[in-house]
């Protein structure tokens, strides 16, 4: 078996999608309407998706003071400061970073316009 997305609420899901695809490249493959008003997001590849959706049945996790450890959303990026320059421009705010890792990937940590943690992420190598 695969996974074929990853899900979780956010406070306007509508916003996210636009925001996502228009400075991380998303694509919007399916919107709904009321009541959770859920959206499937996926990576230009195809090869992630994510489901996100406003459900009155839980509350929103606190993501803005939710340290990013505990959940965020990675994005292959080839120049991490540059793209943290442009999101900065976009309403995202910056984080931490960069950091080098012992292995050389070189990783900014950004929060989006909801405080939802966002990591670009520079490979030293391929995966294998």
């Amino acid at each position: 078996m695969n996974i074929e997305h990853f899900a979780f609420q956010v406070p306007d899901p509508a916003a996210f999608a636009a925001w996502y695809g228009e400075h991380l490249g998303m694509k919007t493959l399916r919107a709904g309407g009321a009541p959770t008003f859920t959206h499937f997001i996926a990576s230009p590849d195809g090869a992630a998706m994510l489901e996100i959706y406003r459900n009155e049945k839980a509350p929103v996790p606190d993501y803005p003071n939710q340290d990013p450890l505990v959940i965020h959303l990675g994005f292959a990026s080839k120049d991490p400061e540059a793209d943290r320059d442009r999101l900065l421009q976009a309403g995202a705010s910056h984080q931490a970073g960069p950091v080098t890792t012992a292995a050389g990937d070189v990783l900014i940590m950004l929060r989006d316009p909801w405080g939802f943690p966002i990591q670009l992420c520079k490979r030293a190598g391929a995966w294998k």
